[in-house]
C-alpha cells in the first residue's frame, strides 16, 4: 500500500490534506512536522517530529514512503512577507534540499510540491494558465520568489535524477483551522478580517482592510485544495505536471470583507470600509485559469466562498475570545 509522506502536516491545509488521504484506503499516511500533531492525527498516521532543514532527518522521515506531498514552509499573509524576507527564503530554500535532496536518495514514486499562486505575483494574463509562469516577471516579494525557486528545485530534481512530480499552486487558501494573529497581516486575510469584524465596537463601525478594496483574490477553501492534491498525487495524468489548484470566482478585497461582514451577522445596510495604507508588494489582481485541473484531472473546486466563510467564522467564533 503506498504510503504518503506530508512535510508540514500539523499547518492548516497539511491537516486538510491529512483528513482527505486518511478517507482514501488506498493510502497509508505519515506526518513531519515542528508543531505537535492533534491527537486524531497521532491515532491516525504515523507522526516524525524533526527539522527537515536537517538532511538526516528528512531522510529518515521519507524512508518508507513511496509519495511525498511537501508543504511544510514559512507562509502567512502580507505582512510576514515584508517582516521575514531573509527568514523565510533561507527556511524555505533549506527544506527543498533536505526534503527534495531526501525523495531523490529513496526514490519515491511521485513528489507533489504545493508552490503558491505567488509565483504569479506579477501575473500580465487573466485568467491565469499555468504556462504563464514561463513568461510572467519574477516576483519581487521574497516569498513569491522562494516559492518559484521550489519549481524550479523540483524541476531540476526530475532532470538530472527523474524524480516524478506534481506541481499545485493553491490559491488564497482559506478555512477553519488557521487563526489570526494579533499583528493584522501577519495571517492571512480571512481569518484578519474575521477577527477585526467580531471586535468592532459598535454595529456601524468601518471594518479596516489594507489598500483600497479594489484588488482581487479567488478564495479557495481548504478542504477543496486538499482534494486537489490529493487528486493530482493518484492521476497518472498529472506526472510531471503542473496545475492551479483553485476555485474560480475572482472578488475584490471589497468585496470578500462585505461577504465576510454579512457573515459575522453584521447588518448589510451598515456595512462600511476603513482603508489603511497597504504594503509596497501588493498583487492587484489574482485571478487563475482551473481549466487545466478540470480537463486533465477532473477535479474542480466545490465549495462556495460564501458557504466556505460562514464555517470559518463559526469556527473562529469558538476559537477566538470575545471582544
Amino acid at each position: 500500500m503506498p504510503r504518503v509522506l506530508v512535510t508540514g502536516g500539523a499547518g492548516t491545509i497539511g491537516q486538510s490534506v491529512v483528513r482527505r488521504l486518511l478517507r482514501d484506503p488506498r493510502f497509508e499516511v505519515r506526518v513531519s512536522d515542528q508543531r505537535a500533531a492533534p491527537g486524531w492525527m497521532r491515532e491516525g498516521c504515523e507522526v516524525h517530529t524533526g527539522d527537515l532543514r536537517d538532511r538526516a532527518q528528512a531522510s529518515a522521515a521519507t524512508a518508507g514512503c513511496s509519495h511525498v506531498i511537501h508543504l511544510a514552509a514559512i507562509v502567512g499573509g502580507i505582512a510576514n512577507f515584508h517582516k521575514l524576507p531573509y527568514t523565510l527564503t533561507d527556511v524555505n530554500s533549506s527544506l527543498y534540499n533536505g526534503v527534495v535532496g531526501a525523495a531523490i536518495e529513496h526514490e519515491v514514486e511521485r513528489f507533489v510540491y504545493v508552490s503558491s499562486s505567488m509565483v504569479f505575483e506579477n501575473a500580465t494574463l487573466f485568467p491565469t494558465p499555468e504556462s504563464h509562469v514561463w513568461e510572467c516577471p519574477v516576483p519581487v516579494s521574497a516569498y513569491g520568489f522562494s516559492k518559484l525557486a521550489g519549481e524550479f528545485w523540483v524541476r531540476a530534481a526530475h532532470l538530472e535524477h527523474q524524480l516524478p512530480y506534481t506541481i499545485c499552486r493553491p490559491f488564497n487558501a482559506y478555512g477553519p483551522g488557521e487563526m489570526p494573529e494579533d499583528e493584522p497581516g501577519i495571517a492571512h486575510a480571512v481569518p484578519d478580517l474575521i477577527k477585526k469584524c467580531l471586535a468592532l465596537p459598535t454595529p456601524d463601525a468601518p471594518l479596516p482592510i489594507f489598500g483600497d478594496g479594489t484588488h482581487t483574490r479567488t478564495l479557495t477553501h481548504v478542504d477543496d485544495i486538499a482534494d486537489g492534491i490529493v487528486t493530482a498525487i493518484a492521476a497518472p495524468e498529472a506526472l510531471n505536471e503542473d496545475f492551479n489548484v483553485s476555485a474560480s470566482e475572482e472578488l475584490t478585497v471589497a468585496e470578500i470583507a462585505r461577504v465576510i461582514w454579512e457573515a459575522c451577522g453584521r447588518a448589510p445596510e451598515d456595512f462600511a470600509l476603513e482603508h489603511l495604507p497597504s504594503f509596497d508588494v501588493d498583487v492587484v489582481r489574482r485571478w487563475p485559469d482551473v481549466s487545466k485541473a478540470e480537463r486533465v484531472l477532473g477535479w474542480k473546486a466545490q465549495i462556495g466562498v460564501r458557504e466556505g466563510v460562514a464555517q470559518t467564522v463559526e469556527w473562529l467564533r469558538g476559537h477566538v475570545p470575545a471582544a
